[in-house]
């Protein structure tokens, strides 16, 4: 984020108005990724500025929103967020966009707190995304329930996704009561849809032809869409919270590549904020480290890559001679993976690894665990969350134990190994400042 945009200390900060949407649908897997693309598409090639946030944890979608929009995707989430930084990013948004567009989670009202949790608590409208492929005039049923079901929940209207242009699209924009608004729809094709695999949509760096797919999405919604922006957001100004400069002339180096991208935008955001300096590397194609004090592997794909990671023997030893020095590493998920000895993919290949970690990791067929995590470290409490495919066998005893707030019988293992702090969990470091900087500063 813009750090001028922040309020002085000089000049209490005023409310600011932006036109909003909360993008959300009745269900997982109705099209909410690809119509917030194309309303983003659409809006910013007409030259109107715009800032969209994906509500909950996640990093794929945020890869595509950002590519849609030409802006950076920063989380919302009530819990591990927080009210008070996702009302501070929503007003640093509003002071520099013409729309800003939230990407909701799952169905509308799935999980605690929900996207219309999120929504009610900052009165941003709900556009809700319904897969009209399979009903007729049903579609208007649906719509209503979702306008209804929550009687205080501010609902503007439906978009119909994978409708049937002509007479489809007709008999669903007319079965809706004239008090929910019709943003038009867009139609079932190979050529606006995003593919996906376990983990979710495929990265936007993989994907040759995400722009062209793009420009498709948002060329079939402007044929049906009212593009009006909708009424502005009032949106209150923030507490101010400088952050301290806690990790002032440290370099830390992060891991970035195809196998190692799944890393919050407000991490890096903040570990700059405190004063650090971000050195990216490849594990994949690097042979050595660039000069740092720190490193930071985050979550990814390894398991896309375990022969290429295998080979690059000169990385590995270099990342052994980092922790061999005491110096901090903090490696989530996938970057924990790689410091085990060794990793099977699902046709049970198996290749050997960093083997900083005891221990290995079989990636399954299903998904293992998907869970908000909250643990408490000796440096602080930071929440994040979890979401794998692969059960890790090891003898290491954990450090800690995550807690989920929402009673999941999900409790992810921290491991400590000197320096090295190594877990499931994807943590959100501004939900404890202080402990990010304690994990990471030499």
């Amino acid at each position: 984020m813009n750090p001028a945009a922040s309020p002085s200390a000089t000049e209490p900060p005023t409310p600011r108005q932006c036109p909003a949407l909360v993008i959300a649908a009745p269900a997982s897997g109705q099209g909410k990724t690809t119509v917030t693309a194309a309303l983003a598409r659409l809006h910013s090639r007409q030259g109107k500025r715009v800032r969209v946030f994906k509500c909950g944890p996640d990093f794929l979608d945020p890869m595509i929103l950002s590519r849609a929009s030409g802006n950076p995707v920063y989380q919302l989430d009530l819990w591990m967020v927080g009210e008070a930084e996702s009302r501070r990013l929503l007003w640093e948004a509003a002071g520099e966009a013409d729309l800003i567009l939230i990407e909701g989670v799952m169905g509308l009202f799935d999980g605690s707190p929900s996207a219309a949790d999120l929504a009610r608590r900052f009165g941003v409208p709900v556009l809700g995304v319904i897969d009209g492929s399979a009903m007729a005039q049903t579609f208007g049923a649906l719509a209503v329930g979702l306008a209804s079901y929550q009687p205080d929940l501010p609902f503007s209207g439906v978009l119909g996704n994978r409708v049937n242009p002509g007479r489809h699209n007709d008999l669903i924009r007319d079965s809706l009561p004239s008090a929910i608004r019709w943003y038009g729809s867009l139609p079932r094709s190979a050529a606006i849809e995003l593919p996906s695999r376990h983990l979710g949509l495929v990265q936007a760096g993989e994907l040759a032809d995400l722009d062209v797919r793009l420009d498709t999405a948002a060329d079939a919604l402007e044929q049906t869409a009212t593009v009006t922006l909708p009424a502005p957001v009032s949106f209150a100004a923030p507490l101010t919270n400088p952050v301290p400069p806690l990790l002032e002339g440290v370099r830390i180096g992060v891991a970035h590549d195809a196998s190692f991208a799944f890393i919050y935008q407000a991490n890096l955001d903040l570990l700059e904020r405190m004063g650090a300096t971000l050195m990216f590397f490849s594990p994949l194609v690097d042979d050595e480290l660039p000069e740092v004090d720190s490193l930071y592997l985050p979550g990814g794909y390894p398991e896309l890559h375990l022969q290429a990671l295998s080979a690059n023997r000169p990385m590995i030893d270099a990342i052994k001679a980092h922790q061999q020095l005491g110096k901090p590493m903090l490696a989530e998920c996938g970057g924990m993976l790689y410091l085990l000895e060794s990793l099977s993919d699902v046709a049970g290949e198996r290749a050997e690894l960093a083997g900083l970690l005891p221990g290995h990791a079989q990636m399954q067929k299903r998904l293992v665990a998907l869970a908000l995590q909250r643990v408490v470290l000796p440096e602080g409490v930071l929440r994040g969350h979890s979401y794998h495919h692969s059960r890790l066998e090891s003898a290491m005893e954990p450090l800690a134990r995550g807690e989920c707030p929402n009673d999941k019988p999900v409790s992810e293992a921290v491991f400590r190994l000197g320096r090295l702090t190594a877990s499931y969990i994807h943590f959100y470091l501004p939900s404890d400042p202080a402990a990010a900087a304690a994990l990471l500063r030499p």
